[in-house]
């Protein structure tokens, strides 16, 4: 048995019929994780050395690293309200990928997004890597994510990315319930169904429309290098969304793209995608929905 698809939909990818005629749907993530990353405070043998300014920094094994712990924490405490404020400005919509530890650490956040009207998705209760996690211990942490969104932002989340998955993570995010939509997934421009009982929708991420590359040894070195490749994918959508509607996804983090520079590059792309017609800015669970109603498992 196969159990990868490698052609997916082909040379026929379905029109997916966005609201108004969208060549693009064009969706921001923003990845909200300071606190929940490893840190002897959380339990943990060591510091985090995994998307911080320092790359290539080791882990200390047994004590703290207040030099990563406050590029995290720039995040919480200037980052992401820099980033919330481009969007309230502009009065665009996001999802938040929210890690439940930090969510429980920064209630603040959490309630910020849900008064602001973005959406709240799991993101795994801890900022780690759950490939060797035992099932139980995930299971568990899935189970607590959803408690905490559900109780700071008084909604319980209807999609789930984890990121960094375990063999385990998308049968157990199937096992859970609740959720519209799961989005461990890099392969597409479009949703799809997953054959499974019940059925399972995914709506692909990407590593590449993702400010995680700043932090990364062949990545961007300023907000011009981001900006140019977001205009780059969004040209190309659009342009064969003529014919051939597709969805773009953003990916932002409030300790990365809530620096002034880089917040700068968000902006300009913000203002540039508001200026060009047929977009359909929106969050993940407005697609889930419309993807539910216009092409049903």
């Amino acid at each position: 048995m196969v159990e990868r698809d490698l052609l997916g939909y082909g040379s026929r990818p379905p029109n997916p019929r966005w609201p108004g005629g969208a060549r693009v749907a064009v969706q921001f993530v923003l990845n909200v994780e300071e606190g929940g990353e490893r840190s002897i405070l959380n339990g943990d043998a060591q510091s985090e050395d995994y998307l911080h300014e320092m790359p290539g920094r080791p882990a200390r094994l047994g004590e703290r690293d207040l030099s990563v712990e406050g590029l995290f924490e720039y995040g919480s405490r200037a980052g992401v309200w820099r980033i919330l404020e481009l969007f309230r400005e502009r009065g665009l919509p996001l999802t938040a990928f929210a890690v439940g530890r930090a969510l429980e650490l920064t209630p603040e956040i959490g309630r910020a997004l849900s008064a602001a009207g973005h959406e709240i998705a799991g993101h795994g209760y801890r900022w780690i890597d759950y490939r060797a996690v035992p099932e139980e211990e995930e299971r568990r942490h899935i189970r607590l994510t959803v408690e905490v969104i559900e109780r700071i932002c008084g909604r319980r989340p209807v999609g789930w990315y984890t990121g960094r998955i375990s063999p385990n993570t998308r049968r157990l995010v199937r096992e859970e319930g609740g959720f519209l939509y799961t989005s461990d997934a890099y392969n597409d421009d479009l949703p799809y169904w997953l054959d499974r009982s019940p059925p399972q929708l995914v709506i692909p991420y990407t590593l590449v429309n993702n400010d995680a590359r700043y932090l990364l040894a062949n990545g961007f070195s300023s907000g011009a290098d981001f900006l140019q490749l977001l205009k780059d994918a969004f040209d190309m959508l659009w342009h064969e969304g003529a014919r051939q509607p597709k969805m773009m996804s953003v990916g932002l983090h409030p300790r990365i793209s809530g620096q002034p520079a880089r917040a700068m590059a968000l902006a300009r792309f913000l203002d540039f995608v508001q200026e060009r017609d047929a977009v359909w800015i929106c969050r993940r669970e407005d697609v889930a929905r419309h993807w539910m109603r216009e092409h049903p498992a």
